[in-house]
């Protein structure tokens, strides 16, 4: 139900209408009339959106989280002994994954704003699912950097995807609470991969497959068929979504288009073209994700032999790294909530990343602690470094505006960004074992980088913001293309 009032057009602060059930979008619409929305039918909007939208996506990149990062239990149930890796070799398979997986991002984006998202995401899910399958089938070490190589190519486009439907269906302080609840899928990966690796090491031998075959072939091959069906379950962009009928696409469309106001970049001009490549947001965005991510991976590629490192056999490290992920997983959500609800992100993201300092800093001065307080550490590492992680994304998507720039932006952060996996990929080297000062030293300079990316988007945005609070922005509104400035319109305010 929608009603049209009067309202000052520079008014764009949320509220709730004082006694009544209806609330006020947050920008007004080009006429300068806001619409009042009944808040009852809001709700029930995107609790639909919540139940239809998330669970596919979240559990598409759960399985993907899990397909590239279940290489690190493989490696403790036998695969460097039966492939004979030597040397780097592991670092190796580790990094050629994200070279296809950076260069295939972009592309990747670009198909999916043409293409369905559910036929494209269903597509490449079978095809990486085939890939994980091939691992567990290999025989040699030139076999297995072959499958990652083709992982990576074909997993490419499922976290930008997958996080630019998100950000195409709700409003700009509604999209960090879902971000982090897709985002989880990857943490809780860590924690299901240490307990079906735990599992399915029972079928060592079997088939005359070892364990580390069985994890690849099974989890892949479950991958397949989630990736089969799951074009009938991934929905599609707002405007072709089948969850919604008419009413509520206009409901859900209005509330966007109010949320946008007239900061759109639906046209990509060459001007359009120009502000999407100099936007700084976008690099600095791409250089706090950059200095997290690093991480992520770290943890996830390396966390199992860290564990066997302290003396854990292998069963016992598996079912020792479920807990880490699972805090990982509640200290996610809960800042995921606290930022939508302050509307604030930097402070958070800096906290994250303290935490996750102090635990590396307890690793590198290993030797003086017992295994407890280095068990402890990596609690205070992955669950740090994950409640960072999803604010990096959700920030710069707050911070752009259009369709084309906010698809170019997401691929370009995740896709760049993922150079630190290629860092993470070889900095935990076996000759440093137990102690792996390279990997935790590298680790905690990389937090430094996101600190420094970070700490430049909020001044830089803070002060943009008050610059166009002065009037200092107005000129653009005499451009020809004022139609299609994207998040450089006066009127649009920037989340710090």
């Amino acid at each position: 139900m929608m009603l049209e009032m009067t309202k000052d057009p520079l008014e764009t602060a949320s509220r709730e209408v004082e006694g009544s059930r209806f609330s006020i979008a947050e920008t007004p619409k080009e006429e300068d009339q806001p619409v009042l929305f009944d808040a009852v039918a809001e709700k029930k909007l995107l609790r639909k959106c919540d139940l239809h939208v998330l669970p596919p996506i979240t559990f598409i990149f759960f399985l993907a989280f899990l397909d590239r990062t279940n290489i690190g239990n493989a490696k403790i149930q036998g695969l460097t002994e039966d492939l004979n890796l030597t040397g780097h070799d592991y670092n190796v398979a580790l990094f050629i994954f994200f070279i296809p997986y950076i260069l295939f991002e972009v592309p990747s984006n670009i198909i999916i704003k043409r293409v369905a998202p559910s036929t494209w995401l269903s597509l490449v899910m079978v095809l990486w699912g085939i890939a994980t399958v091939g691992q567990g089938l290999v025989t040699n070490v030139q076999g297995l950097i072959a499958t990652r190589f083709l992982l990576g190519i074909f997993e490419a486009g499922v976290f930008p995807g997958c996080a630019y439907l998100i950000s195409m269906y709700y409003k700009r302080y509604e999209l960090q609470w879902r971000m982090s609840i897709f985002f989880c899928a990857a943490i809780l990966a860590g924690a299901v991969s240490g307990l079906l690796a735990y599992g399915i090491a029972n079928l060592g031998g079997v088939g005359g497959y070892g364990a580390w075959r069985w994890i690849f072939i099974l989890e892949g091959l479950f991958t397949i068929v989630v990736g089969a069906i799951s074009k009938w379950w991934i929905t599609d962009w707002p405007e072709t979504a089948k969850f919604l009928n008419d009413e509520e696409r206009g409901h859900l469309l209005s509330r966007l288009a109010q949320d946008t106001g007239e900061a759109k970049m639906d046209e990509l001009t060459p001007n359009a073209r120009k502000r999407i490549l100099f936007d700084w947001k976008i690099y600095t965005g791409t250089f706090a994700y950059l200095g997290i991510v690093n991480t992520g991976y770290s943890g996830s590629f390396f966390i199992p032999t860290i564990l066997r490192e302290m003396g854990y056999q292998a069963t016992d490290a598996q079912v020792r790294s479920i807990p880490i992920y699972v805090v990982a997983t509640v200290i996610c959500l809960g800042i995921a909530y606290a930022t939508d609800r302050l509307k604030h992100r930097y402070t958070f993201l800096m906290c994250g990343l303290a935490v996750s300092a102090v635990g590396y800093s307890l690793l590198l001065g290993q030797q003086h602690l017992s295994v407890g307080v280095k068990y402890f550490a990596l609690f205070l590492v992955v669950g740090g470094g994950f409640s960072v992680q999803p604010i990096t994304i959700a920030w710069l998507a707050n911070n752009v505006s259009g369709h084309y720039k906010r698809s170019v932006a997401a691929a370009a952060q995740i896709g760049l960004g993922n150079v630190g996996g290629i860092v993470a990929s070889n900095i935990f080297l076996d000759n440093e074992a137990p102690q792996f000062r390279t990997g935790y030293g590298v680790s905690l300079g990389f937090l430094g980088i996101c600190a420094v990316a970070s700490t430049v988007l909020f001044v830089g945005v803070k002060r943009e913001n008050e610059k166009r609070d002065r009037g200092e922005r107005d000129y653009r509104l005499e451009k020809e293309d004022v139609h299609n400035l994207g998040d450089d319109h006066p009127r649009w305010r920037f989340t710090t």
